[in-house]
């Protein structure tokens, strides 16, 4: 039977008591993690956020009554006792930060009982992710969880302060929005008072935090909500956290320079992470040549080498064929891997295909100089020498070649040097390599829609001296974007923003927007630009991302108090859900059954 808390108060969590409160009388309150029945004494691990603390019963301090109490507790009771505390009198437990003390209890009182719980709430739990998404508020009992939540927390709190002292405003913007269909797909919310409209919850505060800049607020900054209706992976979300800036009066080096210092601060104080400043700094071009991503893992080399010159005039059909329609041929060398069995490289081929490759060339130099190859029969001996002298290969090397267009050879071996990195074990999770990526293109084209897209958004500004080409040749236009990576995860984004009418009506004309559907979708914040706008520019973290990357978590799942799965849904309360006909009836809405 649960007992009440009246005239009872906790005056410690478990791990605040410690050996500096010897001799004195401490009422702690938890979960019971452990109980160990000695005949004449029990010991009760008892858990909280904090940690865990050893209580001791016996007969003679807590009585026949408190005794028996203490003999019925099970895992996952929540109890609150009172008691003294003293050294341990048996050995100190070094991984408990309480193994020195114990708490010699005098009253105990059972405020909830539990049932058997579906599995053990214990760190790096083995249980299925559908079990414990399904009791995720069990789940979240488990030290690690908790301990990944509290750091988020200060992460939070950190970034507050800082942004506070740097002179920004924190200022909340509307979670109902006007749709504006450019970029992923919103999700939409029916208005019950305007039949037929809708509106979108948003997928960042990004048209909002500009009109603030218009508004003359100089320094805004919110930690946001988001929500985008999204394919998930390891690190999305339907629903998610940005940490969300915009600055007035600036240009890209004001924005990359406080945002050092933000992280430089919130790394430091968070996880006692020390990162040099400056940041290094890479343009796209260099990004995607060099490690076939923009946003490239850095803590190993293993680079992409353009080998398209040697190769030109070559007898092998898949590597000229590539050139000359308009693509290039490039390798990475996997060093030391020459021996690595045909049954592992013809996974290797597999996996390059996932990503579009149609197949992938390999070239092992043998220890003795000799090499064993996919394609060798198809060149000459100077040829193939001269291939492995400008990949930089020595004896013992294995080398993997892509040919193809310029995006999909970068994709295949962008993504295989991160699957050899994991594979041959050269990633360090203790490393924190950041790296700003700049110069991004302002459009890319879309074979979808037939038409070039915005790489960001329509506000992008373009670099000065690139926008002449405009006109005639709008895929070399490039952006003042940037992106921060860590470890090979965009950890955020952003850019100068246009404030100049007559860049922006060309940016919307090129995107194939006429006057009159920019105004549609855009006419308050175009109006808006009417009455004086200061150059501007901003820059949002994904604040999930930052913290999976702080604890090292393999999914963004393990940094979210109740996060959804796969199919964006809620394993614990079944949303998405049905809804009764009345509640549709009145949002004058008819849900059709799908076969």
């Amino acid at each position: 039977m649960a007992e009440s808390m009246r005239g009872l108060h906790r005056s410690h969590r478990c791990t605040e008591v410690s050996s500096a409160n010897i001799g004195e009388i401490v009422t702690v309150m938890g979960w019971v993690q452990k109980r160990r029945n000695l005949g004449s004494l029990i010991f009760i691990d008892l858990r909280d956020r904090s940690g865990i603390l050893q209580l001791v019963f016996n007969e003679e301090t807590v009585g026949k009554e408190g005794y028996e109490k203490a003999e019925s507790l099970r895992s996952e009771y929540v109890i609150a006792v009172t008691g003294k505390v003293e050294k341990r009198s048996a050995a100190v437990n070094e991984n408990l930060k309480t193994g020195d003390i114990e708490v010699i209890a005098e009253d105990i009182r059972i405020l909830s009982e539990s049932e058997t719980p579906p599995f053990q709430i214990e760190e790096n739990s083995q249980t299925k992710d559908e079990i414990r998404l399904k009791y995720r508020y069990l789940d979240l009992r488990r030290p690690d969880i908790q301990k990944n939540l509290m750091l988020r927390s200060k992460v939070a709190y950190l970034m507050r302060d800082f942004m506070m002292k740097e002179g920004f405003l924190e200022i909340e913007t509307p979670m109902l929005c006007k749709s504006t269909p450019e970029g992923a797909r919103d999700y939409l919310v029916p208005s019950r008072v305007h039949p037929g409209h809708f509106y979108a919850l948003p997928q960042s505060p990004q048209l909002y935090k500009q009109l603030l800049m218009c508004s003359g607020y100089d320094r805004y900054f919110q930690i946001a909500r988001c929500f985008r209706d999204e394919d998930l992976r390891a690190d999305r979300q339907p629903e998610f956290t940005q940490a969300d800036m915009e600055l007035s009066f600036v240009d890209v080096d004001d924005v990359l320079e406080v945002n050092e210092r933000l992280l430089k601060y919130v790394f430091k104080e968070a996880i006692g992470v020390d990162i040099q400043l400056p940041l290094p700094r890479m343009p796209w071009q260099e990004a995607m040549d060099r490690y076939g991503s923009d946003k490239p893992d850095t803590r190993f080399g293993m680079e992409l080498h353009d080998v398209s010159d040697i190769v030109k005039g070559c007898g092998f059909s898949v590597f000229t064929g590539a050139i000359e329609n308009g693509g290039s041929v490039r390798g990475i060398n996997a060093e030391g891997q020459a021996a690595m069995p045909r049954k592992k490289i013809d996974k290797l081929v597999e996996f390059a295909k996932g990503y579009g490759a149609k197949g992938l060339a390999y070239l092992a130099v043998n220890e003795d100089g000799t090499y064993k190859s996919s394609f060798a029969k198809f060149m000459t001996e100077e040829e193939l020498a001269a291939l492995v002298a400008a990949m930089g290969a020595k004896p013992g090397d294995l080398l993997f070649f892509a040919a193809d267009k310029n995006k999909i050879v970068w994709n295949v071996l962008g993504a295989l040097r991160l699957e050899l990195a994991k594979d041959l074990e050269l990633l360090d999770e203790n490393q924190y390599n950041f790296l700003w990526v700049t110069e991004f293109p302002l459009l890319e084209w879309s074979d979808e829609e037939n038409r070039f897209m915005a790489m960001h958004h329509p506000f992008t500004m373009p670099m000065e001296e690139d926008w002449d080409q405009i006109d005639s040749n709008p895929g070399a236009v490039r952006a003042k974007a940037y992106d921060i990576v860590l470890n090979g995860t965009e950890l955020g984004g952003g850019s100068v923003r246009i404030h100049q009418d007559d860049i922006q009506e060309k940016m919307f004309e090129v995107l194939g927007f006429t006057k009159e559907r920019a105004h549609e979708q855009f006419g308050f914040l175009l109006d808006a630009f009417k009455y004086g706008v200061p150059p501007h520019a901003g820059l949002a973290y994904g604040l999930d991302r930052m913290v999976m990357h702080m604890v090292h978590a393999d999914s963004i799942r393990d940094v979210i108090a109740f996060p959804k799965v796969k199919d964006a849904s809620c394993l614990m309360t079944q949303a998405p859900g049905t809804v009764d006909e009345k509640q549709l009836e009145e949002l004058f809405i008819k849900a059709t059954e799908v076969e």
